[in-house]
């Protein structure tokens, strides 16, 4: 649908996720009692929309280092986060039993945020940063636990420009120490052209997705969390292009 009017392209989208949304959201009141099923259950949802999502898109996707992308071996996935199609990319390519994490307001959503709700990923809230670090301690404890993946936006929010921001926001490198899962980082280069903040205006461009290979986190100290996060940060510079990659240090 690359040629097809955005408000097209848009409707098909939310007829897609209307769908999907409400048969998913039935499965997952079935499965209430199993918080880890209730997860595997929205991965499949994910990969499903996501992936008619991007079709109804019209962008073409290209691929590499898909090898890293391993659901027997749980890790965290850390990507940039440029564009809304962020999110239906991440939702496809999660591997299954990965745990999402948004912002609290994402159950406004239609049908995406109630599913999101009910599934059993994580909500953060970004006004109470206590209420965010608790929160983030009892899902690394979980995850640990069950054998689970995590996929996050480092950045915090979503960048105007494409470029990265810096630097990460440091709860990334925290569940890395409480958890001691290597760190994927997940480069997505070009969505910004398709999909701008604040403009309802979706087009079809080409999107590359390039995923590195896993970072050993089973070495790092608090004492060093910085600068770990700092080599993972410039990890993405050199693998953006360059109208992606980041002019200075960014406040966080």
């Amino acid at each position: 649908m690359g040629n097809a009017p955005t408000f097209l392209k848009l409707f098909v989208g939310f007829i897609f996720m209307a769908v999907g949304g409400t048969f998913f959201l039935l499965v997952c009141l079935l499965l209430l009692p199993w918080r880890v099923a209730r997860i595997k259950a929205c991965n499949v949802f994910g990969k499903t929309v996501g992936r008619s999502i991007m079709w109804v898109s019209g962008c073409e996707l290209t691929w590499k280092g898909t090898e890293h992308l391993d659901a027997s071996r749980p890790a965290i996935y850390i990507s940039n986060h440029t564009s809304a199609m962020d999110v239906f990319m991440a939702m496809w390519l999660s591997p299954m039993g990965t745990v999402g994490i948004a912002k609290k307001e994402v159950v406004y959503y239609p049908f995406l945020g109630q599913l999101y709700l009910l599934s059993g990923h994580l909500r953060i809230d970004r006004s109470s940063p206590r209420k965010a670090v608790t929160s983030m301690k009892e899902l690394a404890t979980y995850v640990r636990d069950s054998g689970l993946s995590i996929f996050i936006w480092p950045e915090g929010t979503r960048s105007r420009s494409g470029r990265l921001k810096r630097p990460f926001k440091k709860g990334v490198g925290h569940l890395a120490l409480q958890t001691g899962l290597p760190i994927v980082p997940v480069v997505v280069k070009g969505a910004h052209r398709s999909w701008e903040k604040g403009k309802l205006k979706l087009r079809g461009v080409p999107i590359e997705i390039e995923v590195l290979p896993p970072v050993d986190t089973t070495d790092w100290n608090k004492r060093q969390l910085t600068e770990r996060l700092a080599e993972i940060e410039q990890m993405f510079a050199d693998a953006l292009p360059e109208d992606q990659r980041p002019e200075v240090a960014e406040a966080a």
